[in-house]
C-alpha cells in the first residue's frame, strides 16, 4: 500500500489536531510535519519534501495564497491543497491560478476529505465526481471579477469533455462514456489546456463552472 507523506499548515493548533485526527484514521496518510505559518510551511517543504501540503489560506507571516505560489514554483512535485472555512469564490480561483491542485472546506465531512485526497493523489482525477459536484456547485454563483482567460470557441466534443472533467470523471470514464479511445480523451484535454491557456484539470473544472458549462 502506498503511503503519502503530508505536511499540515494551519495557524490554529486545534485545527491542526483535528486534521491530523481525520488523516491518521487512514493508513495511506503519514503526517510528517506541522507548520503554524506560511513561512514555516515553506521551510518544511524544503526540508521534508512531502507528497502533499495542506495549506490554510489565512496565516501569519506569509498567507496561504502567497505561500502556494512560492511552493509551486520551487517544489512543483508537491501537491498543494488549500484549506479554508470560507467558500469565497475569489479565494478558490486565486488559489487555483497560483497553482493549487485542490481546495477543501474545513466543514466538509471527514469521509469526503479522505475520498477527495485519495482521488487527487491517485492521479486518476483531480477530484472525485461526488466531491467535484459538491464543491463546484457551491461556487457556481459568485464573484466574476477573478482574472481568467476570456471565453473561447470550443467544438461540441471539447465542450462535452470539459464538462465531464469538471464533474470529476477520469480519462477512462470519459472514454467509456463517449465510446472513444482513452488516448483521444488525453489529446482533447491537452488541446483544451493549450486553447484555454490553463495548466491542469482543476483549472479546467473551474473554467467550466465560471463560464456556465453544464456539469454532468
Amino acid at each position: 500500500m502506498k503511503q503519502y507523506k503530508i505536511v499540515i499548515a494551519d495557524d490554529h493548533p486545534l485545527a491542526r489536531e483535528g486534521i491530523r485526527s481525520v488523516l491518521e484514521s487512514d493508513e495511506s496518510f503519514l503526517i510528517i510535519g506541522e507548520a503554524a505559518d506560511g513561512q514555516e510551511a515553506l521551510e518544511l517543504c524544503k526540508e521534508l519534501q512531502p507528497d502533499l501540503l495542506l495549506l490554510d489560506i489565512n496565516m501569519p507571516k506569509l498567507n496561504g495564497l502567497e505561500a502556494v505560489r512560492k511552493i509551486r514554483t520551487d517544489y512543483p512535485d508537491i501537491h498543494v491543497v488549500m484549506l479554508t472555512v470560507s467558500d469565497d469564490v475569489k479565494d478558490l480561483f486565486t488559489a487555483i491560478q497560483y497553482g493549487a491542485q485542490g481546495y477543501l472546506l474545513k466543514n466538509m465531512e471527514p469521509d469526503d476529505w479522505l475520498e477527495y485526497l485519495h482521488a487527487l493523489l491517485g492521479n486518476e482525477s483531480e477530484v472525485s465526481r461526488k466531491i467535484a459536484n459538491r464543491l463546484f456547485n457551491r461556487f457556481r454563483v459568485g464573484n466574476t471579477s477573478v482574472d481568467e482567460p476570456s471565453p473561447v470557441s470550443l467544438t461540441p466534443r471539447e465542450s462535452e469533455i470539459l464538462s465531464r472533467v469538471a464533474s470529476g470523471e477520469t480519462n477512462k470514464q470519459i472514454a467509456q462514456r463517449l465510446v472513444i479511445a482513452e488516448n483521444t480523451v488525453k489529446n482533447h484535454i491537452k488541446n483544451l489546456l493549450e486553447k484555454l491557456q490553463l495548466d491542469n484539470r482543476v483549472q479546467l473544472a473551474a473554467y467550466a463552472v465560471r463560464h456556465g458549462f453544464e456539469i454532468k
